[in-house]
């Protein structure tokens, strides 16, 4: 029996003036594993809503074809009765959150496909061992930060054994090493059960590897339907922005484009561009062109407000501290000076304090001890953006000179409804709420997670809107290959304290977790971010690059 099987399958939400989907036509076999790819608005949501039975059940709209998933006509079977074949996680992780705990969420599904209170138990905690959250399961949902609800959501879909998993951008809010995690148990569940895995995403370096297929959407239409490499090579020429960062760095060297960091690795190996092995000692290491090691202090930063900066500052954090009296300490002696026009890019772990931050930066939370000083308006956007979203028609949410700025001007937007827009649309819209007027720009904007949902065309022109904003611009984010293209400075949070705080360049071009993919390939041979600066390094040296 084939898995999931779509036959002509047209779809338009109501109201809009076009189809969602168009003419779709796909079959998956069980235990295969299909990435659907493509831009914003492509129509990778509803396709997976539709798998789901949410289209047409919940959202209505004109739907015609035909959807088939484990032998069950969605239009015969609405998604209660598909939830048993069927796990979801949505793009908004938050809009399915449904109970008060961690363990009430987790419990409520199989509770209501009948499974006994012992079962119930034991699958709860498995999940939960196995998303490595079991210490959040008496948590209330609601003190959670945004990748622990994906987490929490995803142990949700994963808890009943689903023969079929649809996923909308499972690590879109997940720190490096958890979206690592997510993906390595979406595996594991792959292989020792054969579950047929349908996965949504922006960031295909994290997850092209271990697919079996790639399905690219255009305007609600296939475009492409292959395995990871010929995928890779139709891009290359039809859709260069579905590119991983390693397939445009061999492009640019005029080699075939391959998934995974270890392949790229050894195609560039294979032409002389890398050392045929690693170094086998430090000391030819510490003699190569990368970056210089970075000296961590919790206090890290600290020193320019001495240095007399705070004069030119446009926010400044000196000793800040967030303690919970019922709970762990969020910040710990936080100090640091931004300075106007400063591009800062924030990162660390989920939960490490990075939206407390921000949300003390405006002026949503007071500091337990410490002080903060502003020298004009504060203009944050946290990671929910429906949470700003308050009128019928995108033209009434901001300015027109705003929508223009964000990428949604024009009439093609303007009478649309936001909750019609694609998740990176409404994060572009809800971005256009909080700049207010272009012309009176805030003096600093934070911006919590803005690329959520934003394919790399849209990441690259929200790169471009905020380097010519002319506001001092701090981004909580856990996309390197964004802070790259945006930041001037990289400061990374650990349990609440700043451990590193330095140019973008010396942290992003190290490690593992916080590297670029460019970065992660090249290893110690020289200190690129981006592929156009890692082919330009390797054309330079030839076979001369060493370790």
């Amino acid at each position: 029996m084939t898995a999931v099987v779509l036959e002509n399958v047209s779809y338009t939400y109501p109201g809009a003036r076009a189809p969602a989907l168009d003419d779709v036509t796909l079959a998956v076999s069980p235990g295969e594993v299909v990435i659907l790819a493509g831009g914003s608005g492509s129509g990778k949501s509803t396709l997976l809503r539709s798998i789901s039975g949410l289209v047409p059940h919940f959202h209505g709209g004109t739907f015609a074809g035909r959807a088939t998933v484990c032998g069950m006509d969605t239009r015969e079977h609405g998604p209660g009765e598909l939830a048993a074949m069927v796990g979801t996680l949505f793009q908004d992780p938050e809009a399915q959150i449904v109970t008060g705990t961690v363990r009430a969420e987790l419990a409520l599904g199989l509770e209501n496909l009948g499974h006994e209170p012992a079962a119930v138990a034991r699958a709860v905690e498995e999940t939960a061992l196995a998303l490595a959250f079991d210490r959040l399961l008496d948590r209330s949902t609601s003190e959670l930060s945004g990748g622990e609800l994906q987490r929490v959501a995803l142990g949700a879909a994963l808890a009943a054994l689903p023969p079929v998993l649809v996923l909308d951008e499972p690590t879109s809010q997940l720190d490096p090493v958890a979206g690592d995690e997510l993906i390595g148990l979406l595996r594991r569940a792959n292989d020792d059960r054969d579950v047929t895995i349908l996965l949504a995403e922006h960031r295909l370096e994290r997850c092209l590897g271990w697919a079996d297929r790639v399905v690219a959407l255009d305007g609600g239409r296939i475009v492409c339907d292959a395995k990871p490499e010929e995928f890779l090579a139709w891009a290359s020429g039809e859709a260069p922005s579905l590119q991983t960062p390693g397939a445009a760095l061999l492009c640019e060297l005029g080699l075939t484009p391959v998934p995974g960091v270890r392949r790229a690795r050894a195609s560039l190996r294979e032409r002389g561009l890398l050392p045929a092995a690693p170094p086998l000692t430090g000391g030819s290491r510490a003699r190569s062109a990368g970056p210089r090691r970075l000296r961590w202090s919790a206090r890290a930063g600290a020193g320019r407000a001495a240095a007399g900066a705070l004069d030119a500052a446009a926010l400044e954090l000196h000793g800040v501290w967030h303690e919970l009296r019922a709970g762990p300490t969020v910040l710990r002696a936080v100090s640091l000076t931004v300075t106007p026009g400063e591009r800062i890019a924030l990162m660390g772990a989920n939960g490490a304090g990075k939206s407390t931050l921000l949300r003390h930066a405006a002026g949503l939370m007071a500091p337990t001890r410490g002080a903060i000083r502003a020298a004009g308006r504060v203009a944050l956007l946290m990671q929910h953006p429906n949470d700003y979203l308050l009128h019928e028609t995108v033209g009434q949410e901001a300015t027109a000179a705003a929508l223009e700025l964000a990428g949604l001007g024009g009439a093609a937007f303007a009478g649309r409804h936001p909750r019609e827009l694609s998740g990176g649309e409404r994060q572009r819209l809800a971005l256009a709420v909080v700049l207010g007027d272009p012309r009176d720009p805030p003096a600093v904007l934070c911006l919590d997670e803005p690329t959520r949902g934003m394919d790399r065309d849209h990441r690259h022109r929200l790169s471009e809107l905020l380097i010519g904003l002319g506001s001092a611009v701090i981004v909580a984010t856990h996309d390197p290959e964004f802070a790259a293209a945006f930041a001037q400075r990289v400061i990374l949070l650990a349990a609440g304290a700043v451990i590193a705080d330095a140019p973008a360049r010396e942290v992003l071009s190290g490690g593992t977790w916080f590297a670029t993919e460019t970065a992660r390939i090249l290893g110690a041979a020289g200190a690129a971010l981006t592929p156009d600066e890692g082919a330009a390094l390797l054309s330079r040296a030839g076979t001369e690059v060493t370790a």
